[in-house]
């Protein structure tokens, strides 16, 4: 016999407190980074709650207040995407050998759901809110209904999505998504931005005004109108906005009932005709290695592109820092443009972003660079690793930084500036290649695999630091020669001889790519046990 659905929801708040509790039971790193989190939360959201009282009274507090719990309501919205690989909690696939029924269940997860470092910053936020928007005894009253509605629909839409996407946040593919969700989170924000500058320089408001016009009633930002319009004395749109919320809260509610009982009573890829697609997967993959096989060298260097950008492909952490890379590298000049600012140059982004994915070249292997140490026994054979280490970054960096000098010098309507721009970049591009080489071999640092929101171990930080930093400007100067003759043949009389910036550009980025890639391997022969000790460190 089932149990009761008050009975299992006391038993998984008691499990959510237990698990709490034991935050601070495990390495004294890890009990320190946990206490720190839940410090950290009740630092700033109490600061924010604070902040929000000091609003009471002023002319904007109220349209900061409703803008204030959408974006919560956001956050909450995107928090599965980047944490449900990480919180097991937030898969439901676990506890389907129980004998729950999903209403037991549901109310279970629910109840869990709202305690949390997460929950405890929300209430803090939303409570701040509501006080900047109640007046008078309706609105109070009000206010005691909101909070608690808006902190039931964030934590039911998060688990909603987390469940609907249960499967896929678990598996590679999810990972890959949550990659490509922070690109596109970047865009919406600046196309959000640029929006909202455009919308408030037409209607002769401020973004702020004009943010919140667009999303008060939207639930949960709905509830904190409702406290507004109770306290003004319209119980109308008071009961609009309360009742709208609690509208859309029962429906994520029977869309999460829907997609738990579906999760867990239907087959999934495991169990029904996994055989089939996973054999032209493997066709698939050959096929892909055919073709990259046709436009790749032969030899080492060849083999080891293509291991690159496979593991560029594969890997959640690469694939992160490639479309950062690619991303911000078009977003930049786009941005920019947009503001008032375009240029031709603006493009050197791409390629200064691009080039930074050479550093620590053994450290992204993890552990497996091992496997690679074995085959390096001469600095022929480090020269060989690094050639084909930068010929990945190389195949993707120069076409698509020729796009993007393209697409700047169209935007900027600068198309004479377009060779040195080019030639600029590609110098740039091919310094950073060079000190990328000479930086993974002389200050090697490892990448923990076990957290996703962690790319350097605890203790390597400074010499991270100091390879990035150090290596980024190593490489402008390495470029100042470039840099120089573009300035010059701007400012005087001589811009018709601008064009020879590209191919003098080019040679210079082979020059110094060629002498980071010589300068490193036998550095990389010579410290090869270092390098291995380095990268493997937990």
């Amino acid at each position: 016999m089932s149990a009761s659905v008050a009975v299992v929801a006391g038993t998984f708040l008691r499990l959510k407190l237990s698990l709490l509790r034991n935050g601070v039971r495990q390495s004294s790193a890890r009990t320190a980074a946990f206490v720190g989190a839940i410090v950290v939360t009740a630092l700033v959201g109490g600061l924010g709650l604070l902040g929000l009282v000091a609003l009471r009274g002023h002319e904007h507090g109220p349209e900061a207040a409703v803008v204030l719990v959408a974006l919560l309501a956001l956050g909450w919205a995107f928090m599965p995407l980047f944490v449900g690989g990480a919180d097991e909690t937030l898969d439901p696939a676990r506890l389907a050998m129980l004998p729950l029924r999903p209403n037991a269940l549901l109310a279970g997860q629910l109840v869990a759901s709202v305690v949390g470092a997460g929950p405890l910053f929300t209430v803090l936020l939303v409570s701040g809110a509501v006080v900047v928007v109640a007046d008078g005894a309706a609105g109070v009253a009000a206010a005691v209904l909101a909070v608690p509605l808006a902190l039931l629909t964030c934590t039911t839409l998060a688990r909603a999505l987390a469940t609907a996407n249960a499967g896929l946040l678990s598996s590679r593919r999810g990972r890959d998504l949550a990659v490509l969700s922070g690109i596109a989170i970047a865009f919406g924000v600046q196309a959000l931005n640029l929006g909202l500058s455009r919308l408030s320089g037409e209607n002769g408001a401020g973004p702020l005004e004009a943010l919140a016009d667009v999303v008060r009633w939207v639930p949960p930002a709905a509830a904190v109108e409702g406290v507004r319009a109770a306290g003004d004395g319209s119980p109308g749109l008071a009961a609009a906005g309360l009742g709208g919320t609690a509208l859309a809260w029962l429906l994520l509610l029977g869309w999460w009932r829907r997609t738990l009982t579906r999760l867990l009573t239907a087959p999934d890829s495991s169990t029904v005709g996994a055989a089939a697609p996973r054999t032209a997967g493997k066709a698939g993959t050959a096929r892909a290695g055919e073709r990259e096989s046709r436009w790749l060298p032969a030899g080492r260097t060849g083999t080891v592109a293509r291991r690159t950008l496979r593991y560029g492909w594969r890997d959640p952490k690469t694939k992160m820092g490639w479309a950062s890379a690619l991303g911000m590298g078009v977003l930049m000049p786009v941005v920019t443009a947009a503001q008032g600012g375009a240029s031709a140059y603006t493009a050197c982004w791409a390629s200064a972003l691009l080039g930074l994915l050479m550093y620590n070249q053994f450290g992204q292997d993890y552990s497996g660079f091992w496997l690679v140490a074995q085959t390096i026994a001469t600095p022929r054979d480090a020269y060989l690793e690094l050639c084909g280490r930068a010929l990945a970054v190389a195949v993707v960096a120069v076409p698509f930084t020729t796009a993007v000098v393209v697409l700047s010098a169209a935007l900027a309507g600068d198309w004479a500036s377009l060779a040195g721009a080019l030639g600029l970049a590609l110098a740039l591009l091919g310094a950073l290649l060079g000190m990328g080489a000479v930086t993974s071999a002389r200050f090697p640092y490892s990448i923990p695999q076990d957290s996703p929101m962690k790319n350097v171990v605890p203790g390597q930080g400074a010499l991270a630091w100091f390879s990035i930093i150090g290596g980024m400007l190593a490489g402008a100067v390495l470029c100042a020669p470039v840099i120089a003759l573009v300035v010059v043949l701007t400012t005087s009389d001589a811009t018709g001889w601008l064009w020879t910036a590209l191919p003098l550009g080019t040679g210079y980025g082979l020059l110094t790519a060629w002498a980071g890639l010589h300068l490193a391997a036998p550095v990389t022969a010579r410290r090869l046990p270092e390098i291995l000790t380095a990268v493997s460190r937990t």
